[in-house]
């Protein structure tokens, strides 16, 4: 409990270090900015000042100081329209994209002093011309970085929580494995006791018919106990009759199964090999099935249908059940996910696992409709 307690206390403090040290980057880069622009406002403020000290200066004697048409011709980065007194455009750094120049530019005026106040020349009290300026190619890519900036943060605290997400799920894959291999532990002991008075009760010379109901059922429990040590290992296959393997899980579940509930079956004649764990497929087959059973709520039709195609046989059951929405197609088979106010949420998402990644086969939900009912079909691939 301690254990958890501060390691608790450790992820939220990571949580919070780097929470803090993305603000700083964050304000650091949006002061950087800012500073940026303040120094590009300065270098237009000095342009300008430039422009009215060359009038002066012509005005004066007629000549041409070096010093503000260096400053006027230093302006190699950043986009600038001027507009003289007579409402003339003229640009500096700007690519002229029609053969309109005037009105493109004087569009582009207004878009530029939105982004920048414009400045004003003036000179004995008249307005010689107004600059207005754009931000440079290095300001807007800089005004991007900190969304960039942001976006590399999220992908990555995304694969820490990915990362975290599978550790987690290999955390509780490991504790059903053990869980299930204690099960078959423990269904042992009083297994081989059931077996023992079965075999008393043979001599005791009562009715056949009952020593051969409880003979099915410790059976059944054998298989159980073949399935939960199963989970977590690799299965052997062994090439099988899937035919009647699907039968004797169908026969076993019908003559437990309420008489309200009608089994019609129609299967493939003859036998069909497939690579099999037939403990794990029965398991499959009679999860779908209870599934099914559970969601018509003890009353309606089961259809067990079996197609041959050339490399593979499709397994289809249908209900008559409450239906699914489309939504709930790939969420239905998640671990945990449910449907009934009791369960575990464990029935498909083992009957894909097992299907899936111990067969190679295929399971889905091939249609459903609510309030009508669901077909599941499971593919699976011939022995060669």
């Amino acid at each position: 409990m301690k254990l958890s307690s501060n390691r608790s206390i450790i992820n939220w403090v990571v949580i919070l270090v780097s929470f803090i040290i993305v603000s700083l980057i964050l304000w650091n880069t949006y002061r950087f900015f800012q500073k940026f622009k303040d120094e590009e406002r300065i270098k237009m403020e000095n342009f300008s000042e430039a422009q009215r000290e060359l009038v002066k200066t012509q005005d004066l004697d007629g000549n041409i100081s070096e010093l503000p048409l260096t400053i006027i011709q230093s302006n190699t980065t950043t986009p600038m329209i001027i507009e003289d007194s007579k409402g003339v455009f003229q640009s500096n750094n700007v690519e002229i994209r029609t053969e309109n120049n005037q009105q493109y530019l004087k569009k582009l005026s207004e878009k530029f002093a939105k982004e920048n106040t414009p400045i004003q020349v003036i000179y004995n009290g008249e307005v010689l011309s107004t600059f207005y300026y754009g931000n440079s190619d290095l300001l807007n890519k800089l005004k991007y970085y900190p969304l960039a900036l942001v976006l590399i943060i999220v992908l990555f605290l995304g694969l820490i929580y990915f990362f975290y997400r599978s550790s987690r799920i290999a955390t509780q894959n490991k504790l059903w494995t053990a869980m299930a291999k204690e099960t078959a532990h423990q269904i042992g002991t009083p297994l081989s006791s059931l077996i023992g008075w079965a075999e008393l009760l043979k001599n005791e010379n009562v009715n056949s018919t009952y020593i051969e109901e409880i003979n099915n059922d410790i059976n059944r429990l054998e298989t159980i106990t073949e399935r939960f040590s199963k989970i977590g290992s690799i299965p052997q296959l062994t090439p099988t009759d899937i035919v009647q393997a699907t039968r004797n899980s169908i026969l076993y579940l019908e003559a437990r199964s309420s008489q309200m509930i009608t089994f019609n079956s129609k299967l493939l004649e003859g036998a069909v090999l497939i690579d099999l764990n037939e403990a794990l497929y029965s398991w499959t087959i009679e999860n779908l099935i209870k599934n099914s059973i559970d969601a018509m709520k003890g009353k309606g039709d089961l259809n067990i249908v079996m197609e041959d195609k050339p490399e593979e046989v499709c397994i289809l059951i249908s209900d008559t059940g409450q239906g699914l929405s489309k939504k709930q197609f790939n969420t239905i088979f998640e671990t945990g996910y449910t449907t009934k106010k009791r369960g575990w949420g464990l029935g498909l998402s083992l009957a894909k696992r097992i299907i899936e990644q111990y067969h190679d086969g295929k399971i889905k939900v091939l249609s459903s409709e609510l309030g009508k009912g669901t077909t599941f079909q499971i593919t699976l691939k011939k022995s060669i």
